[in-house]
């Protein structure tokens, strides 16, 4: 079902649920089984917790436009009490969820019976007090906030501030700035639309709020640059603090080179210091400090640099894929094709792909490594660069955010891997 393909993955900040967004506008929620001491093997599983159908299919009368209902990002709140809050976003609408739990409920009504019948009030001669009685657990999703009409362009990213009360979301040419009680006007942080459309040449690929410094955000652009504002500065952050661009390698140029050089996600350290960006056939990581070259850059899968060609015609070129920090920064992962998924340590500077695939990978099997030949002869185990398959493409990975879990969507399948403890 196209509806069922996965959209957006995301783990709250305690890591014990995971949500995950999809093409028809459905959020699902996991949650984290507590271990028991008779299945202590089963630490890492999730199970659904809550479904709620999140947006709808629209039609825009004006423009004559659909607006389809697929989640394209999904951001919890910190949590404050019981309930649970997230903002999930399709191309133009935002909402913020409450999810809660009920597991009692009131009996002993005055004006009404237990089946629910208004009593005749004439008939009520005594007062009695509504008691609270146990029942069956239940999970609630009920939308608090609609933020609505901001946005001209496609939604591609919303971020929560750390001030936990604004939030920041952009589309293709504008950032707006929300107060999370406040939805009849956001603020417009940034403009890049130009005078006149024929003059365009970039567009906001991803933008995110700074993990300790409220008042910085970066955004990303299609031209491979990411720019760090400061709303300290100006109201209006049209001209940035920091400009982070890598010059270009005039030897590598090609026709393709404007488009691979398209920056797909961008996400900041938990430490602050870092920023790690994706584009087509790399992960870059910049020092905050840094602003004319990256400090670590990671091939993903530079074997399809040959392949140029043919993922132009097949439009795979275009294809965003994500990238996420492990729990202390010292290890990234990102998607590639094949449902493939890369993951690089930073420390040792080693690599490993791994394949989120219903054969690698039955309960407690140990995933094994996966090598792509290049030309020349193909060893053994190797996968030849013509035999990958283009349409199995993982874009969407998330990291618990304290151990060694990982969330991989590929399709319309959730893998949930971890760590191997023997």
């Amino acid at each position: 079902l196209q509806s069922d393909i996965i959209s957006t993955v995301e783990f709250n900040y305690s890591g014990e649920l995971l949500a995950t967004g999809d093409k028809g506008g459905r959020v699902v929620i996991f949650q984290h089984e507590q271990e028991s001491k008779n299945r202590p093997h089963l630490r890492g599983e999730y199970n659904v917790y809550s479904t709620f159908q999140s947006h709808e299919p629209e039609f825009d009368y004006l423009k004559s436009l659909e607006i389809e209902e697929k989640i394209n990002k999904i951001r919890w709140l910190p949590q404050q009490n019981a309930a649970h809050f997230l903002l999930s976003t399709n191309d133009k609408t935002i909402k913020l969820w409450k999810i809660s739990e009920r597991d009692k409920r009131a009996e002993g009504y005055n004006l009404k019976d237990e089946d629910g019948r208004l009593r005749d009030p004439f008939r009520i001669t005594s007062l009695r007090v509504p008691v609270l009685m146990p029942m069956d657990l239940m999970v609630e999703a009920s939308p608090r906030r609609i933020f609505a009409n901001a946005h001209t362009y496609h939604i591609n990213s919303i971020s929560v501030n750390s001030d936990h009360e604004t939030y920041l979301s952009a589309d293709d040419l504008r950032i707006n700035l929300w107060h999370l009680e406040i939805t009849d006007r956001s603020f417009n942080i940034v403009d890049i639309k130009p005078a006149n459309m024929e003059e365009l040449t970039e567009v906001i690929t991803a933008a995110e709020c700074h993990p300790h410094q409220c008042n910085v955000f970066v955004y990303s652009s299609s031209k491979g640059t990411i720019r760090l504002c400061d709303m300290r500065a100006a109201a209006l952050c049209d001209r940035h603090s920091k400009f982070f661009e890598e010059p270009e390698d005039p030897s590598s140029r090609s026709f393709f080179s404007e488009i691979i050089s398209s920056i797909s996600d961008v996400k900041f350290s938990h430490s602050g210091r870092y920023m790690m960006t994706r584009d087509y056939l790399s992960v870059k990581v910049w020092d905050l400090n840094m602003e004319n070259r990256p400090v670590e850059t990671y091939q993903v899968h530079e074997y399809l640099r040959s392949k140029l060609c043919s993922l132009y015609e097949n439009d795979c070129i275009f294809d965003k894929f994500e990238c996420c920090w492990n729990g202390s920064d010292s290890a990234i992962m990102t998607g590639s094709y094949n449902n493939f998924f890369r993951m690089f340590d930073r420390n040792t500077r080693r690599d490993i792909t791994l394949e989120a695939s219903r054969e690698s990978s039955k309960p407690r099997a140990t995933l094994k490594p996966r090598k792509v030949s290049t030309g020349g002869k193909r060893k053994k185990d190797e996968i030849s660069v013509d035999s990958l398959d283009f349409n199995k493409k993982i874009l969407h990975t998330a990291w618990h955010p304290k151990d060694n879990v990982i969330a991989v969507a590929a399709t319309n399948n959730l893998y949930i891997f971890q760590d191997k403890i023997n």
